[in-house]
């Protein structure tokens, strides 16, 4: 500006007070600027140009077309996203580990190419390589390395946030800003549905080339996406939308302007903030998860993971900085890191695997959107189902269980499977030495001569040396398998296939039908020359000797769950005759058999039997079913005649019982026989007082003698003998058995005559 001189200025005499005054404010110097404006300052020459240039601005591009079409998918408001489909389709990118698949996909197109150009029909060849391929793929995606699955997290055209969620949504719109000054592109959020049912969705958006990874600052955030993304949970807590969050950043960005900006506050905000929201929350990893940058979104009730993602603390190049001092060492970092799902799902960091398809995420796009869209629902209706405080504790809950150990407590079955097995000193070959196949068939004739002694003298032999020496037997046979092996060249392929059995062990997964086909193929290749083998008769003769003591283990098993059945059994039956119920029956049952007369009284006396008898059955039965033991009831031939009812046969029966009786009561009645059964009396009275062996003996051979004058007194009637001819052949013909009825081995009851019975 130029710069007016302190030269005096001449007043016109129209200049007033006023003009004046308003000159100490509009002027300056006491001169009004209405006569400044009109004065000449002839004294200054105009040396000086002003020069305004105004330079033409790049148009700002309006995500809005001039075209828009109101019936868009997600709605009109789509056409405000940023995220539109590429107009160039991305280059295909082959990993390291895939380059092996690269090399059958160039044969089948030079094929394919051939049949093309030729006419030829190369249909078979093109079938047979496609088999190959996909079986290859198969094999290789089911066994991936931890490295190799963080390499496929990390695929260039893996399918980002916005693409799982406009596949996912019906609606969507993207919300901005941090209402702090600035709307970070690396976090994207929005309110979309799913199935008519509103989501707040928030997540990290990587770029799909090079120009948005740019852009969107390769997925790291910086504090004010945290903070747009703490904005929306507050926004989705007051109007009660469920979160849906997707992890997807190596981490927050890490620059000075960001830790100014209070990069580690405003993660620890978001931690605490996640905790006390009351609705519910369900994070899906879709990449990598680095770090507390990917926690900043992740701190929900239920946490999924695509099967090729990860989820870390540090990532595996910068873990083997630290502890190996090289970045080579990222494989080795990977696999002690677990940071895969499948190991994150044991450790119950992960609630759950999304299925991916075979080459990855990236292989089919909306295919895996579908799979996070049914888990995700899934989990959904489970959580809304639940009230607030219920809500709240299950959060809490899931990460308190985290990394929490308590020494002295007994580990869990399931939890013992999975433990690292202790270190087990290396043995040297060297070490190892077969025993001579004389000394051990020694050793197993002493102890089969050492059981049989043993089950001679006690009815349970003992098993240690059995054991033993079945074991030693197992470490023999394996010993001269791996010599044999080794003498038909076959140990590195054998070793090879151990190795490959071992990573599907550690993995947890089933073994492949490639593998299965490779161990059918070395098993039949060692068969066909063992036979060549040096060693080849010694190892039959102690495969042998392990047959025939495994087999001797197994009857001593055997013989000693039948002895255990045994005692329990006995000890059930006990348990039942001991019984108050079942012993006062018997004693009744023994008081109405000593008082019971005449032949009706007999029969009464039978059923009776019988009656206790099946109710006995009845108590052993429960008794045994209550071992796990089938009780099966067998009927004798004779129980089911007493069962079955002939009227005739029964009065005739009776009608001969009461002849027989009559004749024993006419024999009683003569003197000889009288005399005998009076001194038994007084024999059973002096016994009863006083108690002697030589009477007892006096007493038992006067029933002998009494019996047998009854029998023959009975014997020596023909009318009788007759009658019991033809009663027997008639009830032989009703029933069909031969039962045999003998006059012998009747019940003789002389109670009528004399009052006393006896058999």
């Amino acid at each position: 500006m130029a710069s007016v001189p302190h030269s005096a200025v001449a007043l016109s005499a129209t200049s007033s007070a006023s003009d004046l005054l308003r000159s100490s404010r509009n002027g300056f110097s006491g001169v009004p600027l209405r006569a400044l404006g009109r004065a000449r300052l002839d004294g200054i020459k105009r040396n000086f140009s002003v020069v305004a240039k105004i330079r033409k601005g790049k148009k700002h591009e309006y995500p809005w077309p001039d075209d828009a079409d109101p019936n868009v998918k997600g709605g009109v408001l789509s056409h405000l996203s940023y995220f539109k489909p590429l107009k160039e389709r991305p280059k295909p990118v082959t990993l390291d580990f895939e380059k092996p698949l690269m090399d059958l996909e160039k044969k089948i197109i030079d094929v394919r190419r051939m049949a093309q150009e030729t006419g030829l029909d190369f249909s078979d060849q093109i079938n047979s390589l496609e088999n190959k391929y996909h079986q290859a793929l198969k094999d290789l995606y089911t066994h991936l390395t931890p490295i190799q699955r963080v390499n496929t997290a990390r695929h260039p055209n893996r399918p980002t946030f916005l693409d799982h969620v406009l596949n996912i949504t019906e609606k969507f719109v993207e919300l901005h800003g941090d209402r702090q000054g600035y709307d970070d592109p690396a976090i994207v959020t929005g309110i979309g549905t799913i199935d008519g049912r509103p989501y707040m969705f928030m997540g990290h958006q990587k770029g799909r080339n090079t120009k948005e990874n740019i852009q969107r600052n390769f997925g790291m955030p910086t504090p004010h996406g945290y903070r747009k993304a703490m904005r929306m949970m507050y926004y989705a807590d007051h109007h009660g939308f469920p979160i849906i969050s997707f992890v997807d950043t190596p981490g927050a960005f890490a620059d000075l302007k960001s830790e100014e900006l209070g990069q580690g506050e405003a993660i620890a905000h978001n931690l605490r903030t996640m905790f006390g929201l009351k609705v519910p929350i369900v994070s899906v990893v879709i990449g990598e998860g680095g770090s507390g940058g990917a926690l900043a979104i992740a701190c929900a009730n239920k946490l999924f993971m695509l099967e090729n993602a990860v989820f870390y603390v540090a990532s595996p190049e910068a873990c083997a900085a630290i502890l190996w001092k090289t970045a080579k060492a990222s494989p080795k970092a990977a696999e002690k890191l677990k940071i895969t799902a499948t190991e994150l799902l044991k450790l119950k960091v992960s609630d759950g695997i999304i299925p991916e398809p075979l080459g990855g995420a990236h292989a089919d796009p909306a295919w895996t959107s579908q799979q996070i869209k049914k888990a995700v629902v899934e989990a959904m209706d489970e959580l809304l189902k639940m009230d607030t405080p219920t809500l709240l504790e299950h959060r809490r809950l899931k990460f308190r269980k985290l990394g929490g150990f308590q020494e002295g407590l007994p580990v869990p079955p399931e939890k013992k499977v999975n433990m690292k097995k202790k270190d087990e000193p290396v043995v040297q070959r060297a070490e190892i030495s077969k025993t001579p196949d004389l000394e051990l068939e020694d050793e197993v004739e002493k102890l089969k001569q050492r059981i049989m002694k043993a089950r001679e003298s006690s009815p349970e032999p003992a098993k240690s040396g059995l054991n033993e020496m079945v074991e030693k037997l197992k470490r023999e046979v394996d010993l001269e398998f791996s010599e044999a092996v080794r003498a038909v060249g076959l140990e590195a392929k054998v070793k090879a296939v151990r190795e490959e059995l071992a990573k599907v062990n550690t993995s947890s997964q089933t073994i492949d039908q490639g593998l299965k086909d490779k161990i059918e193929k070395l098993t039949a290749e060692f068969n066909n020359s063992l036979s060549q083998a040096p060693n080849y008769s010694s190892l039959n003769l102690k495969l042998d000797m392990l047959k025939e003591m495994s087999q001797a283990k197994k009857l001593e098993e055997q013989n000693e769950k039948v002895t255990t059945l045994k005692e329990k059994i006995n000890k059930k039956l006990n348990e039942v005759m001991e019984k108050s119920s079942i012993k006062a029956k018997i004693e009744a049952l023994k008081a109405e058999a000593a008082a019971s007369n005449g032949a009706s009284g007999q029969v009464d006396m039978r059923e009776k039997i019988v009656k206790v008898k099946k109710e006995i059955e009845l108590e052993f039965a429960s008794a045994l079913k209550s071992l796990n033991l089938d009780v099966k009831r067998i009927k004798s031939k004779t129980e089911d005649l007493v069962q079955t009812s002939f009227p005739d046969l029964d009065n005739k029966i009776e009608e001969l019982d009461r002849e027989i009786i009559e004749k024993i009561n006419d024999t009683v009645n003569t003197t000889d026989l009288k005399d005998k059964i009076e001194l038994l009396k007084l024999e059973v009275a002096k016994a009863e007082r006083k108690p002697d062996p030589e009477l007892q003996s006096k007493i038992e051979a006067l029933k002998e003698q009494i019996k047998r004058s009854l029998a023959e007194a009975v014997g020596s009637s023909k009318e009788l003998v007759e009658k019991q001819e033809r009663l027997k052949k008639e009830v032989v013909e009703a029933t069909g058995t031969g039962a045999e009825y003998d006059a012998s081995k009747l019940e003789v009851n002389v109670s009528a005559t004399q009052g006393h019975s006896f058999s």
